[in-house]
């Protein structure tokens, strides 16, 4: 599933595409996709200006210019993508919107459309209206203090990977960054989160920090259907240090990595660098 890093690339090649065009209309294949059930979206978005693109946790989130917000959620296989409106339709598009960009004289049709393309059906469209993004979701790790950190895996008996998924408790991270931080920070997926010690904190959240931040740098980690807006595949994923490498050695220690299911997902780890 698209994580943080992902999710800011698509939002980073997406914004200078989109931002301030017109969407002139909209073609929605499956109302099945669109939440909460029951709202007419093609009425609620044809005619408005997308005036601003961010990311909250994994959302990309739209804002209209009657302030009107929607945001998209990738899922596993969803994919958000700039395209030549004579460009072939793959599969599984699901959302349609046709853009116009606002010249300095006059409105000019770019030819461009916004396409929303989601095999599996996990993601979707969200629309929100005036109501917050940030329902439910904890703070952004990027932005989060150690003290903060603290307080919050203090009050929870859950391994740490577990916490850590945890969107409430910290927005933004899943599988994949989860265990990478984890290697970094030389801390095993199991220690109870309310056990550790506040240096491990404080290894914890840089770790986390400079774990998101390389992911950007190499544009995320594609494992089979991430893109960004381009179309174009992240880098990052020859640079896991443990994620998907179970019974490989270890680039720090040459140690076998090993991998075990919590919370009915895979988790890798490497047993040296991380004692339990």
């Amino acid at each position: 599933m698209p994580e943080l890093p992902e999710v800011q690339t698509v939002v980073s090649t997406l914004r200078p595409r989109v931002t301030g065009s017109r969407i002139a209309t909209v073609r929605l294949h499956r109302t099945d996709i669109v939440n909460p059930a029951g709202v007419d979206l093609p009425p609620l978005l044809r005619g408005r200006t997308i005036t601003a693109v961010e990311r909250r946790a994994k959302r990309i989130v739209f804002t209209l210019d009657d302030r009107d917000l929607f945001y998209v959620h990738l899922g596993m296989t969803g994919q958000l993508t700039v395209e030549h409106a004579d460009a072939p339709v793959r599969p599984h598009t699901h959302l349609v919107m046709a853009l116009e960009k606002r010249g300095s004289r006059s409105e000019k049709r770019e030819g461009l459309e916004l396409r929303f393309r989601d095999p599996r059906r996990f993601g979707g469209v969200f629309w929100l209206g005036s109501q917050s993004p940030d329902d439910g979701l904890g703070p952004e790790p990027l932005s989060l203090r150690p003290g903060r950190l603290a307080n919050a895996l203090a009050r929870t008996r859950r391994a740490i990977k577990a916490a850590l998924l945890d969107q409430a408790l910290i927005a933004g991270i899943g599988n994949i960054y989860a265990d990478e931080a984890l290697f970094l920070a030389r801390i095993h997926p199991l220690t109870a989160a309310n056990t550790l010690s506040p240096e491990q904190v404080g290894r914890l959240n840089r770790a986390i920090k400079l774990t998101l931040r390389r992911a950007i740098r190499a544009r995320g980690s594609t494992l089979r259907d991430f893109v960004d807006a381009d179309n174009a595949p992240g880098g990052y994923r020859s640079r896991h240090q443990v994620y998907d490498r179970a019974g490989e050695t270890c680039r720090r220690c040459r140690t076998v990595i090993e991998r075990i299911v919590l919370t009915g997902r895979s988790t890798c780890f490497c047993p040296r660098c991380q004692p339990a």
